[in-house]
């Protein structure tokens, strides 16, 4: 079996941190980029602000970007406590919605 010498293991991006100093990015929080890359950024770092030009949800940027969720929510944070990213939670959905929507899809 050939090995990809492309690939960097994911604790190498994020240099060893598995937490996000931002423990609150959930899936669906919005990031969007506030100041351009500059020369401190890293590749991947670079790649994340890149994709956040518009805002953009943790999950897309994931995904956009090629990385584990969890390696995107370190990468988000990190450029969060930098300044190059900014974050807007979603407003959370009440109890009544919730069961309303679970109803729904039940009913299908």
């Amino acid at each position: 079996m050939e090995e990809d010498d492309s690939f960097v293991r994911p604790f190498i991006i994020t240099g060893g941190r598995v937490e996000p100093l931002q423990s609150d990015l959930r899936l669906e929080t919005l990031v969007v980029a506030v100041r351009s890359p500059d020369e401190s950024l890293t590749f991947e770092r670079k790649r994340v602000a890149a994709v956040c030009e518009s805002p953009t949800t943790v999950a897309e940027v994931a995904h956009r970007v090629g990385v584990p969720l969890g390696v995107a929510r370190v990468l988000i944070s990190d450029l969060v406590d930098t300044g190059h990213l900014a974050c807007r939670q979603p407003a959370e959905l009440s109890l009544h919605t919730l069961e309303r929507i679970r109803d729904h899809v039940r009913a299908l």
